[in-house]
């Protein structure tokens, strides 16, 4: 998938016209590329368009029109544009009481380095986490982690084959396996490969 440029980009003006309408396309495609283990963590999977979203809602709140400010905005969400052999997530832990969510984020330490995929019956592929900047201490994980699926040719073979995806996490605190994808989320997922 080719990363965006400023080119790519709506003005400020120019957005703020269409914002209603392409915040419905991107929130419908959306429902086709989150995958929920189990109660509290959620894997939103990126594209180019979820990205254009993101960095259109920066300038906007941020209100920046600046060449330099663009660029920054650009540098920072390009990499979370899949790639053709990889699979680029946001990752939420989600619990609505602040109290427990500090108490679940110390439980759940380094749960973001023990999620996985199998496509099929092949190996299962852990994500790499935050490669930008650690978000995670000594002591607790962060409630929002960027992860990338590395697929080995193997997988990506089948799943263009059109083999089952399946998520899970090996964290002895949150052991969740096996969540197999919608069939949507699938086809959309396998849209991500070259």
């Amino acid at each position: 998938m080719p990363h965006l440029d400023r080119s790519s980009l709506f003005s400020l003006e120019q957005y703020s016209q269409k914002r209603t309408d392409f915040r419905a396309q991107v929130l419908e495609i959306k429902k086709t590329r989150a995958v929920q283990l189990g109660e509290h963590i959620v894997l939103l999977f990126e594209n180019r368009l979820t990205v254009q979203y993101q960095i259109q809602e920066m300038l906007r709140i941020e209100k920046i029109f600046e060449s330099a400010g663009i660029e920054e905005e650009l540098e920072a969400y390009n990499p979370l544009i899949p790639d053709g052999d990889n699979w680029k997530a946001t990752m939420m832990i989600q619990y609505d009481d602040v109290e427990e969510r500090r108490e679940k984020l110390v439980e759940l330490y380094d749960v973001e380095n023990q999620l996985w995929v199998q496509a099929g019956d092949g190996e299962k592929i852990v994500g790499i986490a935050d490669e930008d900047l650690e978000r995670a201490d000594d002591t607790k994980t962060s409630a929002v982690h960027f992860l990338r699926f590395q697929l080995t040719s193997d997988a990506i073979s089948r799943v263009k084959a059109g083999e089952p995806i399946a998520f899970g996490t090996s964290h002895p605190r949150y052991p969740v396996g096996d969540v197999e994808v919608a069939s949507g989320v699938r086809d959309a997922l396998a849209s991500d490969l070259a």
